[in-house]
């Protein structure tokens, strides 16, 4: 569609790189997991009782690897996430758990950055966490994996480094809801389709970064991700 068509020029579409080739991964929605790692759990003080819930990001928030990203303005607590990043080719409503791994194109390593102070701030009045949680920048992605060539990772390690020092680490199979799960219970929520990519949670060990922080971070046979913390915005 040419922009003639518009009363403004369209604005980019937001898309992840491939690994290994040109060609782009078009971002729909992005939808996360809280509360998908038992220790994230307890280590925020939060109920282990309580089922894992979804919340998004807008799609123009991603970030590719080797990004530097502005420190956020109205906080004072910036946290990392590392998380597995699910990519689907198709989608629907109410898919059942059996099926739902065929929806997947493929798999990558991303960052769920957080202003925790809103956040939690947020919690405690009972509002919605999106100023927390969606601002710009703030869902840093790495290239992903087709499927067809890695399979559906159901175990392996997920960690995260700051400044050469680890902070998080823990396994895929430390997910209380696993992957085919997730799909199933958020088409219930809302009709899935091509583009749209799933934050799976993030194991403990989530802490404050500051400006000039290096990030590196990575999921078993998926590869890493690396950003840098830059000055405030």
């Amino acid at each position: 569609m040419s922009n003639a068509n518009h009363v403004i020029a369209p604005p980019a579409q937001p898309a992840l790189a491939v690994h290994g080739v040109s060609k782009t991964f078009p971002v729909r929605r992005i939808w996360c997991v809280g509360r998908n790692y038992l220790e994230h759990i307890r280590e925020l003080g939060n109920d282990e009782r309580n089922p894992p819930f979804f919340f998004a990001k807008h799609a123009d928030m991603v970030a590719p690897d080797g990004a530097t990203i502005p420190y956020p303005t109205l906080t004072k607590d910036m946290q990392h996430e590392v998380e597995l990043v699910v990519a689907l080719k198709s989608g629907g409503l109410n898919i059942p758990v059996d099926t739902a791994l065929d929806h997947v194109w493929g798999y990558g390593v991303g960052i769920d950055l957080t202003r925790r102070d809103l956040q939690t701030a947020s919690r405690k009045k009972e509002q919605p966490w999106e100023i927390g949680k969606s601002f710009d920048l703030s869902a840093p992605c790495g290239a992903l994996r087709p499927a067809s060539e890695i399979g559906h990772p159901a175990k392996g390690r997920i960690w995260l480094s700051v400044n050469g020092a680890e902070r998080q680490k823990g396994d895929l199979s430390e997910m209380i809801w696993n992957v085919a799960e997730i799909i199933s219970r958020l088409s219930q929520q809302v009709q899935l389709g091509a583009g749209d990519i799933i934050m799976t949670g993030t194991p403990a060990g989530v802490a404050a970064l500051v400006p000039g922080d290096k990030i590196e971070c990575g999921v078993d046979g998926l590869g890493t991700l690396k950003v840098t913390i830059g000055k405030a915005m």
